[in-house]
């Protein structure tokens, strides 16, 4: 005898279509109605029809296999068979975070398509894989930020079975999984979840579509919904973390913050999985209170993407200044970032013609992800462009080493690891003829304000759009991809190899630059990373360097001389005191 629920508080009758039947449910206490049934079976299709409408899915379906807008199926998670009863992932203050696309990952396109490229992530010294968004949403390809079945793994993945495989093989290889989510709003098309409840208000607005419900009335029951959600993540799914999407837009003026309630319910199933959980927030807002503990007011959110990092990298190593890229550009920006956390902590936003933010004081650098790539940054450009194709090798290898040797936890997109040169473009599939031309003419409109002609902007709906962003892997064997591979990989081993790298303690990284000769110089502990930004060979006085040698650089032409650095243009470097160096390499 199995049981189905829904929670719908304001209809006056419901049923459930399953295998050619209809029953009635039964209204129970705050707005649950439920029936048991022997139907109620592993693989049974279903469906809700409210008050003589017509069948609509289960708003916590666990398996769309017909899409958005077919029924839902029944799940029992206990037919899988895990193997990874051992597996304890390891700190994220350790990690090395890879976020990827499902559906351009692997020529394949799916979790097995992914299974198959995991040693690939292995051999590079990946700790963390980042999945972007998998619940199901519209069609069969899209970035996944406009789900709208969020307990179900998008059947053209090769839903919930297909997940588990990759989560499963993941482990087996000692990697660790983060899942994006979405709790700020749904997708447009096969957004059924207004028709069961208040589960979205008008009080509130985000760019993307309606604002979740989490402190008006009734929103003890949206709150329970998003946050079963994750904890399912988790528990059924073997989650080790969720980067939660734009938190910036999730309003709740309750006393007790949905990430906050989030945060402490994820602890509590910590204790009872006996496994380490992270939750990973994206803001813009620049304050610490997301990843400060709940004793001194925070929301204990382990970390937070740092978007200052990438825009202060970005706008250093391409010269870009459009937009929020206005803001920096300086090294004086990015030695701020690299040695406080932030750069606008309270400081004037010309972008936002505001103050900005607070200040970072006393967080660890690993409560920060940094990256120099990551979906939105690419995917949001009109053509896609990663910062291979907008940079110099030499630039591209001075922005690895920055993301590598940060005090932050470093994460690379897709890809970025070769310098791969297929594009990542924004893409959908809707089915529904309305959001399909929403979203087309919405991306024409958005750039052709900065000047770009709209015939030249690729269209997300086309498939092509969608293929022209899948990786090829046959690159890694050509140049100059496997060179800077290479690159990536030696940076990776490098900081397992110096304590120094890892240690959070931001206040153990001072930085050195000269703004017109363009150089900086970083240190970290006993280590020295130096960055020659500027495009001719210069000497870069370097008092620091006694007793250093290097161990790792951009350029062969690389050299000491006295307490000078020789570098040619746009080249790298990293020094260490050559005793202890010896010392780590005999293993004493």
């Amino acid at each position: 005898m199995g049981r189905l629920k829904v929670w719908a508080p304001d209809a006056r009758r419901i049923e459930v279509e399953i295998k050619g039947t209809r029953l009635d449910m039964e209204k129970g206490p705050n707005g649950w109605w439920q029936v048991d049934t022997p139907l109620a079976e592993h693989g049974a299709d279903y469906a809700f029809v409210l008050d003589e409408g017509t069948p609509l899915p289960d708003p916590r379906s666990p398996w769309q296999p017909e899409g958005v807008h077919g029924p839902s199926r029944i799940l029992d998670h206990g037919v899988f068979q895990w193997t990874d009863s051992d597996w304890q992932p390891p700190p994220l203050s350790s990690a090395i975070i890879y976020e990827l696309h499902i559906g351009t990952f692997s020529p394949e396109g799916t979790f097995d398509g992914a299974v198959k490229r995991l040693d690939h992530l292995v051999n590079s010294g990946i700790t963390h894989v980042e999945l972007m968004p998998v619940a199901e949403f519209s069609g069969n390809r899209g970035w996944g930020y406009d789900g709208v079945d969020l307990y179900a793994p998008h059947h053209a993945y090769g839903g919930p079975e297909g997940l588990k495989r990759l989560v499963d093989a993941c482990h087996t290889r000692k990697l660790a999984v983060i899942l994006d989510v979405v709790y700020n709003h749904l997708g447009p098309a096969g957004n059924y979840l207004g028709r069961f409840g208040p589960y979205f208000t008008d009080r509130y607005a985000t760019p993307w579509g309606e604002a979740v419900n989490l402190d008006g009335p009734y929103s003890d029951e949206v709150r329970r919904f998003f946050s079963d959600n994750a904890l399912m993540w988790f528990r059924d799914y073997h989650m080790d973390g969720l980067r939660i999407d734009a938190v910036h837009a999730i309003i709740d003026t309750s006393a007790i913050h949905f990430l906050e309630q989030l945060a402490s319910e994820v602890n509590d199933l910590e204790s009872h999985l006996g496994r380490h959980l992270v939750l990973i927030a994206e803001s813009d807002l620049n304050n610490p209170r997301v990843i400060r503990s709940p004793e001194v007011g925070g929301y204990g959110i382990d970390a937070q993407w740092n978007e200052d990092f990438h825009h202060a990298l970005h706008a250093t190593l391409t010269g870009e200044q459009d937009g929020y890229y206005m803001d920096f550009g300086s090294l004086a920006d990015l030695a701020k970032v690299l040695t406080l956390g932030l750069v606008y902590d309270g400081s004037y936003s010309h972008y936002r013609r505001r103050s900005h933010g607070r200040p970072a004081t006393g967080l660890a650098g690993y409560q920060f992800v940094g990256c120099l790539q990551n979906h939105d940054q690419v995917g949001n450009r009109a053509l896609g462009e990663r910062a291979s194709h907008l940079l110099s090798p030499g630039r591209i290898k001075i922005g690895a080493a920055l993301v590598l040797t940060a005090p932050f936890v470093p994460m690379l997109f897709q890809g970025e690891e070769w310098a791969a040169s297929t594009p990542f473009l924004y893409f959908t599939d809707h089915q529904d003829p309305e959001p399909g031309q929403a979203v087309k003419r919405g991306r024409s409109e958005e750039f052709a304000a900065f000047g770009w002609e709209p015939d030249k902007i690729p269209d997300p709906q086309k498939k092509d759009t969608f293929l022209r962003s899948r990786l090829d892997w046959d690159e890694l064997r050509r140049d100059p991809h496997d060179k800077i591979l290479d690159w990536h990989r030696s940076l990776i081993r490098l900081r397992r190899q110096l304590p120094e790298l890892s240690d959070g303690r931001m206040e153990q990284t001072s930085v050195r630059f000269d703004e017109t000769a363009q150089w900086l110089i970083m240190t970290r502990g006993s280590v020295l990373v130096t960055c020659n930004f500027e495009g001719a060979f210069q000497r870069i006085p370097c008092a620091e360097l006694g007793g250093k040698e290097i161990v790792l650089s951009s350029d062969e032409g690389i050299t000491a001389e006295d307490n000078e650095i020789l570098m040619p243009g746009e080249a790298v470097a990293i020094w260490v005191d050559r005793e202890n160096h010896d010392k780590r390499k005999d293993g004493r």
